[in-house]
């Protein structure tokens, strides 16, 4: 399953275009679509078209992460809400976080309000945060 032209945009709304390297709330150096600057790459300033290339590689590991983790069918919606939500918290949390394993008990109800336990930057409630994961909650409830 891949991303829809729905979901990446989420993700583009929530991660906003940056085309200098910056440091975003969780403390990691970031740059683009919130594409994590990883050890060897070289950023000074990049375009949208280039954040855009990254932006698909970067949800190409999301959804790897989604389609591994999750063992039953899932609607669109519920995907692409998965994918933004891994996109954001990265495949090492959504592993351990009681949101998959609701979904691995097709518990859905139980599942879309965890969406809403991920609002924290550190210790710091971020106003941010609490709208994307209320997004991400409405698309994966309607997509039930």
């Amino acid at each position: 399953m891949e991303t829809s032209k729905l979901g990446l945009a989420i993700i583009k709304e929530f991660e906003e275009f940056k085309a200098e390297p910056y440091t975003c709330p969780a403390g990691k150096l970031t740059i683009g679509y919130g594409h994590v600057i990883l050890q060897g790459e070289k950023f000074t300033k990049i375009t949208e078209a280039e954040a855009d290339t990254i932006l698909a590689e970067d949800v190409k590991i999301a959804e790897k992460a989604v389609s591994e983790l999750v063992y039953f069918p899932l609607s669109q919606w519920q995907f692409d809400a998965l994918v933004s939500f891994v996109f954001n918290v990265g495949r090492g949390n959504f592993e351990k976080s009681t949101l998959l394993k609701c979904l691995q008990k097709e518990k859905y109800a139980l599942a879309a309000n965890e969406f809403m336990r991920w609002i924290y930057a550190g210790e710091n409630k971020m106003a941010g945060l609490m709208a994307r994961r209320r997004c991400e909650k409405i698309i994966f409830k309607a997509g039930s």
